[in-house]
């Protein structure tokens, strides 16, 4: 029997009904023979399997990814290959650097909303391990002849040589995660976020041990059973994410080097690690999870995305993206029950919530006459985040949407306000509600 879908355009309430994801794993380790395809594979089947979802159900699967296969950069439409599902289901990927994962969820959303589509999983995912090595365009355009067989005599393949030389112009180079704009790699932008807000090192290392300390915790306790799903690698079972360190202390971070400038506060133990995995998100229409049997878990109140100058402050978008989404959700900051903001620095972090606490910032640049104000200690980041859990660039929106949804239900609290800084000068924010 075809199912009965809601009319174009009919205005409907989008839920987050479950979430799932594979434990996020330092790069080059233990996820190293799975691109971002088997990661999505993973986490999309564990949901399915988790929720016990029925195939035919699905309309559509939406995806974020930064690094992506050359040859199926299409992951949405490949999970639904892979995996089998019915032929009906498309899919779609999206980009929004470090935001993807978000996106990909909200555009969901969105789609629901507007009556488009009542069941859709969305989420995201990122392989650093496997991150393509790209030839120089030298050397693509020296071997066009020869790759559309346009080469034929001995005479031909010398020319194409000849435009070779010398070699060390052809060698593939390391890729860096740089602004295209501004030659600017992120930890600079980072750097120079701390220095022009005062933010110093021990502030950094601090927020650093602090997140490790959370999300330690919060694997302890079982907070991330309910999200987490085993994968059987290569290199073995993987049950955990492996970067979090709950033994290390103010005191150990302070030992570590500057990254990116020699009098610089940026290292390795305050900055968000490179990071392979996958998270997949289930939503649906109200109407129809509860028709289904499922208990939804949030909703969105808002969303919001916005761009800042590069230039300026890379890693600032989150301190405007975040009261716009409170604005649009007629809320302020202190009535949020639960603040989670993606860490790819501490000192980006610090540089937002510093910010919103702002008078000056808020009358500058938002237009507002008193600062957004303080975030609480104890509703922010409560189970860590990007620091110690790591940061699969695609995938950690789709982790903290999952992460906050699971939280509101469970501890009964009412919203939660997220924000994710992302290149190209990119913020993003979104406010979940408790349903």
């Amino acid at each position: 029997m075809a199912k009965k879908k809601n009319g174009w355009g009919k205005k409907q309430r989008a839920v987050i009904v479950a979430g799932v994801r594979t434990p996020f794993v330092k790069a080059f380790g233990k996820f190293l023979k799975l691109d971002t395809i088997d990661l999505s594979d993973i986490a999309v089947k564990s949901l399915l399997e988790r929720t016990d979802l029925s195939h035919d159900e699905i309309d559509s699967i939406v995806w974020g990814g930064v690094i992506f296969p050359s040859l199926a950069p299409n992951i949405a439409r490949e999970i639904a290959l892979d995996l089998k599902l019915p032929a009906s289901v498309e899919g779609m990927t999206c980009t929004r650097a470090c935001a993807s994962g978000l996106q990909a969820v909200t555009l969901a959303a969105a789609a629901i909303e507007r009556g488009e589509a009542d069941v859709v999983i969305a989420g995201g995912s990122d392989s650093t391990s496997n991150a393509p090595l790209n030839l120089p365009q030298k050397v693509v355009h020296a071997l066009a002849p020869l790759a559309f067989g346009k080469a034929a005599t001995p005479g031909d393949y010398l020319g194409v040589l000849a435009q070779m030389m010398p070699i060390t112009d052809i060698l593939p180079k390391m890729p860096k995660i740089a602004e295209r704009t501004t030659g600017e790699v992120m930890g600079e932008s980072a750097e120079r976020m701390a220095k022009r807000n005062e933010i110093s090192r021990e502030d950094q290392d601090e927020f650093a041990a602090r997140s490790h300390h959370r999300a330690a915790e919060a694997i302890a306790s079982g907070r991330f059973d309910d999200e987490v799903t085993p994968v059987e690698s290569p290199e073995g079972w993987v049950y955990a994410d492996n970067i979090v360190r709950g033994d290390t202390s103010v005191e150990k971070l302070a030992k570590l080097r500057p990254v990116f400038a020699k009098d610089g506060t940026v290292t390795a133990g305050n900055a968000s690690p490179l990071t392979d995995g996958a998270a997949a998100v289930l939503l649906m229409s109200e109407e129809k999870a509860r028709a289904l049997g499922y208990k939804p878990l949030a909703a969105f109140k808002s969303w919001s995305y916005v761009g800042v100058d590069p230039s300026d402050q890379l890693l600032i978008g989150p301190a405007l993206a975040m009261p716009k989404a409170l604005d649009r959700a007629g809320m302020e900051l202190k009535d949020v029950s639960l603040v989670d903001m993606h860490e790819a620095f501490a000192a980006q972090v610090l540089s937002v919530t510093k910010a919103l606490a702002s008078k000056g910032f808020a009358e500058v640049r938002l237009g507002k006459s008193k600062p957004v104000g303080e975030i609480d200690d104890a509703i922010f980041n409560v189970h860590g985040g990007s620091l110690s859990i790591g940061h699969p660039f695609g995938a950690t929106g789709a982790r903290m949407v999952t992460t906050m949804a699971n939280e509101l239900s469970r501890t009964g609290a009412e919203t939660a306000l997220l924000g994710i800084c992302a290149a190209g000068g990119l913020g993003a924010a979104a406010v979940l509600e408790a349903v």
